[in-house]
């Protein structure tokens, strides 16, 4: 699949539910209206729709939320999925998740061909923890990144950077993550959806992050990659890697590869814009898979060349209606 700008579509990003057991202050509002039942894909549906997108040239498959892992055996939804691994069709299955089932579902998860997964934590201090989920238990999230290293799964921990609220623990985190094995990656937060606050006041630049570490580490450019939008730093004091994705402050869609699929069956070809294709009829319209392969050739054939997020012009509201945790975190 190329695009109009000549981009290989090779990574898609599937959202299996809108729910989590999470209420993250930047992702959702305190009380959260979640789709119906009725309008969510099955996981048949789910399975068929990568499936398309695979034969299609997708190359890596990325399992999204809302909290992937709350939904109703999911775990059947990757066993699905691993035949493409074993094909060779797909290079790569993982998932982004907040960490709290993980003690649940680690090994299945490498049972079926997971290799690597990435974990929300934006603080090391149980409180602000709890404050910033408005329910998480950082104790259960810590037991569950126990089980994903014990079980053989490499882990990266993405960190949204938030003015005035964990701006003081960034060093401790790239120790800490450093002392575990675990890659970090640090993500400015994105004007979507209405959260009952201004995002204005929660923005930090990556750029200002990186001049601040840089006071205190050495960071020093790698060529690494894997697939995303982040710049990788190697740190000599820790030998890890840190990554930072910068949606504002320098965005990368000169080199997007990806498309996001969300779990009702519409198919967003940027982040950070409107226009979107609906899947779902076309799946359900009938049995052969060549309405579903119009449908996404037509939204690939209309990707636009990239975002524009400002997060000044999204004061007092979002420059996005939806919600990251529709769309796939």
């Amino acid at each position: 699949m190329i695009d109009p700008f000549g981009r290989a579509i090779s990574y898609l990003r599937v959202s299996v539910t809108d729910r989590c057991d999470f209420r993250c202050h930047y992702c959702m509002t305190e009380e959260m209206a979640f789709l119906p039942k009725s309008d969510v894909l099955s996981l048949e549906e789910l399975d068929r729709v990568c499936s398309a997108f695979v034969h299609k040239g997708v190359r890596k498959l990325r399992i999204t939320g809302g909290e992937p892992l709350v939904r109703r055996n999911i775990i059947s939804l990757f066993q699905a999925l691993s035949r493409h691994l074993k094909s060779g069709g797909l290079d790569e299955l993982t998932l982004t998740t907040n960490g709290s089932q993980l003690a649940r579902f680690a090994l299945q998860l490498v049972d079926c061909g997971v290799e690597r997964i990435n974990v929300s934590i934006d603080t090391l201090d149980p409180d602000k923890f709890r404050l910033i989920t408005r329910r998480g238990d950082l104790a259960q999230v810590l037991e569950g990144l126990t089980a994903a290293k014990k079980a053989g799964l490499a882990v990266k921990i993405n960190t949204v950077a938030l003015r005035n609220f964990n701006e003081d623990e960034f060093e401790h985190l790239i120790q800490w993550c450093g002392d575990q094995g675990y890659d970090l990656t640090f993500i400015e937060t994105m004007p979507m959806g209405d959260i009952g606050g201004d995002r204005v006041d929660q923005y930090l630049p990556l750029s200002e992050v990186r001049l601040r570490l840089e006071q205190s580490l050495t960071l020093t450019d790698s060529t690494h990659r894997t697939g995303g939008p982040a710049r990788y730093v190697t740190v000599a004091e820790t030998g890890g890697r840190v990554g930072f994705i910068t949606p504002l402050t320098h965005n990368f869609c000169e080199s997007c590869n990806r498309v996001r699929l969300t779990c009702t069956g519409t198919l967003f070809m940027c982040l950070g814009q409107d226009d979107a294709a609906d899947l779902r009829q076309p799946l359900r319209a009938s049995d052969s898979d060549m309405p579903l392969i119009a449908a996404i050739d037509a939204a690939i054939a209309r990707k636009p060349k990239g975002h524009d997020f400002i997060i000044e012009r999204a004061r007092g509201g979002a420059a996005l209606a939806r919600h990251m945790s529709v769309t796939g975190g």
